[in-house]
C-alpha cells in the first residue's frame, strides 16, 4: 500500500540512569531529506541512526529528535561529586574569614546545593557501554520510525482511496468525451452547410464543402489522445496498488494526462466536449495536490 509522506512516531528508552525519548515526523518534500537534533555525545551515531531512517523511508523531510533526561525512578544509586563539595566548603570558609560571614554549613545544607549528588555515568565507567548506548538509539528510533509508518500507511490509504474515486470520476468524463466526439464533425457540416447556404443561396460546391469537412475531421480528430488517456488511467491506478514509493511517478503521469486533456480541448471546436475538459481539468488538479503527499 502506497504511504503517504506525514506521519509521526515516538517512543522512550531507560538507560544508564537516563529517560531518552525519541521523536520523529515527516512532511512532503521533494527528495528525501532526514535531520537528526540529538546531544552532541551521541553525533558519533549518527551514520548508522541516518542509515536507518533511509532504509524505511524514501521520501519527504524527516526530522529526527532524541532528547535524555536524568531518571528520577532509577535504582543507581547517587554519587557523592568530592570536587564539587571541597568547592562550596572552600568558598563557605573563604566568606567567613573575609567577610566575617557565619559558615555554619550541615550536611542537609551541602546535599541541597547543584551538583553535590550525581548519578553515575555508566558511559564514562565502562568503556563497554558503547555498544549498549548505540544498540539502545538504534532499538530506540527503530520503534519510533514503526509508528511513523503506521500513520503514513494510514493517511496513504485515505488518499489512494480519494484518488480510485477522481479517477473513476475522470473515467465518467471520458465516456461522455469519446461519445461527443463524433458530434463534433457532424455539428461543424450542419452549421457549414448552413452558413454556405445562405452565403451562395443554394448554389454549393458539394466537393469543395466534402473537403472542407475531411480538413476540419482530421484537425479536430482526438482519438489518439482518448486512448492515451485511458492507459494513463489504468497506469494510475497499477500505481495506487503498488507497495513501492509512487509519488515521482504519479507527478509524471498527472503531467501527461493534463497534456492530453489540454490537446483534446484545442482540437475541439465544440461546446458540451469543451465543458467536459474543463471538469476533467479541474478533477486533475485536484488528484495532482493530493498526489503531492504520496511517498
Amino acid at each position: 500500500m502506497s504511504h503517504s509522506m506525514t506521519g509521526y512516531g515516538q517512543s522512550a528508552r531507560h538507560y544508564g540512569g537516563y529517560v531518552i525519548q525519541f521523536e520523529i515526523k515527516s512532511v512532503n518534500h521533494r527528495y528525501a531529506e532526514i535531520v537528526l537534533r540529538m546531544p552532541r555525545e551521541w553525533t558519533c551515531y549518527e551514520d548508522g541512526l541516518r542509515r536507518l531512517v533511509q532504509r524505511h523511508v524514501k521520501r519527504g523531510r524527516i526530522d529526527v529528535y532524541i532528547s535524555k533526561e536524568r531518571d528520577d525512578s532509577s535504582s543507581l544509586p547517587f554519587v557523592l561529586n568530592s570536587s564539587i563539595v571541597q568547592s562550596y566548603l572552600q568558598a563557605a570558609d573563604e566568606l567567613s574569614r573575609n567577610f566575617g560571614v557565619k559558615a555554619d554549613l550541615t550536611a542537609r545544607d551541602i546535599l541541597a546545593l547543584p551538583d553535590v549528588l550525581q548519578a553515575p555515568d555508566l558511559s564514562l565507567e565502562d568503556s563497554s557501554q558503547e555498544d549498549g548506548w548505540e544498540a539502545m538509539l538504534q532499538d530506540g528510533l527503530e520503534e519510533a520510525v514503526s509508528g511513523l509508518l503506521r500513520m503514513r500507511e494510514k493517511e496513504g490509504l485515505h488518499l489512494v482511496r480519494d484518488l480510485e474515486s477522481r479517477l473513476m470520476k475522470l473515467d465518467d468524463l471520458h465516456e461522455e468525451l469519446v461519445r461527443l466526439a463524433p458530434e463534433v464533425v457532424s455539428d461543424y457540416r450542419a452549421r457549414l452547410k448552413g452558413r454556405l447556404n445562405e452565403l451562395f443561396e443554394g448554389s454549393l460546391d458539394e466537393h469543395r464543402f466534402a473537403m472542407e469537412v475531411a480538413l476540419f475531421a482530421d484537425r479536430s480528430n482526438i482519438d489518439e489522445e482518448l486512448i492515451r488517456l485511458k492507459s494513463h488511467f489504468e497506469q494510475c491506478r497499477g500505481l495506487l496498488s503498488s507497495r513501492e514509493p509512487i509519488g515521482r511517478k504519479l507527478d509524471f503521469l498527472i503531467q501527461e494526462m493534463n497534456r492530453e486533456t489540454n490537446t483534446i480541448g484545442s482540437k475541439a471546436n465544440h461546446l458540451a466536449l469543451v465543458n467536459r475538459v474543463l471538469e476533467m481539468k479541474a478533477e486533475l488538479e485536484k488528484i495532482r495536490e493530493q498526489a503531492a503527499n504520496m511517498e
